[in-house]
């Protein structure tokens, strides 16, 4: 029977891996993560604004996945014994998988209590809290880079009784190298938009004030699941009251990357997996009032022998011969 529960286990995990890689932390109704697009906030007193946005999808290179694992016992010895025992042989298959590392981080360990009863014959029954044993809670992360292999972990960790995958994170060594990439496609966007405007109003903006604000947001894939319940529920219409027992309704996650309908570039469009989203976005507010021209000529004052002040024209060119 065991067995067959285990199996039972193991098949639903597989499930959910390979429909989604964020991890059971999504299923907490209290988590909630933003995901509206970039927006560098700037002053609005400019005569003309010149805003460019841009989105880069880039694929992970590497992934740490969470798996979390509890383990009680009447003694601490009986816990800690049970609990590396479970650890350490599923470890030993997990590091036998190429390009693998794995790290365990102790998370808690605290005593567990149980209420017993006390029977009094001309009084209440008593309720007792008492000692019952202890709770030992540890983290395994695996590193990898192989999304493929998330399957094989589920597969190895489940045998050993631990199947709470926590969460799965995201990583690239690219995203420098992406990062420069827009900044300069943004820079070229900006350099033409700012074109058109002077066609626009038969201007130049060579001579005027100008201010310039930049930013950027990396949305990682465990930000960006959403959740619903799919069912058709029938109405009824009932003459008299009545009871009605509803069945419990099963929820769905899927991924929703950010939209790139609202971007001037983006890089690598088509998202057919889970990825690192990369936004940017540089403004300009260009002040069309032009800045007084500096002067040329220079003013020199002479002190004379007598104490008084004596303005020098020195410029040649005004100059009478």
């Amino acid at each position: 029977m065991k067995k067959s529960f285990t199996l039972f286990v193991m098949l639903i995990l597989c499930q959910l891996a390979a429909g989604q890689v964020s991890g059971n932390i999504n299923y907490q109704n209290q988590v909630r993560f933003t995901d509206n697009a970039i927006n560098i906030s700037f002053p609005s007193n400019a005569d003309v604004m010149v805003s460019v946005k841009g989105l880069a999808n880039v694929k992970a290179d590497a992934y740490v996945a969470i798996f979390s694992t509890t383990q009680t016992g009447k003694t601490t010895q009986e816990v800690n014994e049970l609990i590396d025992k479970r650890i350490a042989q599923s470890l030993a298959e997990i590091r036998l998988k190429k390009g693998v590392e794995t790290f365990v981080d102790m998370i808690s360990f605290v005593p567990v209590y149980e209420y017993e009863v006390e029977k009094k014959i001309f009084s209440r029954k008593t309720y007792n809290e008492i000692p019952a044993g202890f709770e030992l809670k540890k983290n395994i992360h695996i590193k990898y880079s192989d999304p493929n292999q998330l399957n094989d972990f589920i597969s190895i960790l489940s045998n050993h009784e631990v199947y709470d995958l926590v969460r799965v994170d995201y990583f690239s060594s690219t995203l420098e190298t992406i990062k420069k990439e827009m900044m300069n496609r943004a820079k070229l966007l900006v350099q033409e938009k700012v074109k058109n405007y002077e066609l626009l109003l038969g201007e130049t903006f060579g001579n005027v004030e100008k201010k310039i604000a930049d930013g950027y947001s990396v949305t990682l894939p465990v930000e960006m699941y959403k959740s619903y319940e799919a069912y058709n529920s029938s109405s009824l219409n009932l003459k008299r009251a009545a009871n009605i027992n509803q069945a419990s309704k099963s929820t769905t996650l899927f991924y929703q990357p950010v939209f790139n309908k609202e971007f001037d570039f983006v890089i690598n469009a088509t998202v057919l997996e889970p990825v690192i989203q990369v936004q940017y976005e540089i403004k300009m507010a260009i002040n069309r009032e032009k800045k007084p021209a500096s002067k040329t000529d220079k003013e020199f004052i002479l002190i004379t022998p007598n104490g008084d002040l004596k303005t020098l024209n020195l410029n040649t060119s005004k100059q009478t011969h």
